[in-house]
């Protein structure tokens, strides 16, 4: 069973890409701009000056880039 922590994790990693897809689905924001969000949360991890947690940083943004290239978040049309 995960932690507490990789639960909400989880969790809001669901709720997140849910609200990107609604989004998208009501055309509230377009895919391009839901890419560029996708890209600027990968960069901001990949790019993290916070030394003491680089391995933490790199597996979060290959997990955003992952979402990315499986287009998960945005209903290609």
């Amino acid at each position: 069973m995960p932690v507490p922590n990789e639960i909400a994790g989880i969790a809001a990693l669901s709720i997140c890409e849910s609200l990107l897809l609604a989004l998208n689905d009501r055309n509230v924001l377009p895919e391009k701009e839901i890419v560029g969000i996708l890209h600027d949360a990968a960069a901001a991890h990949e790019f993290s000056p916070d030394a003491e947690h680089a391995e933490i940083h790199a597996a979060v943004a290959a997990l955003i880039n992952g979402i990315l290239a499986g287009g998960n978040s945005v209903r290609r049309r």
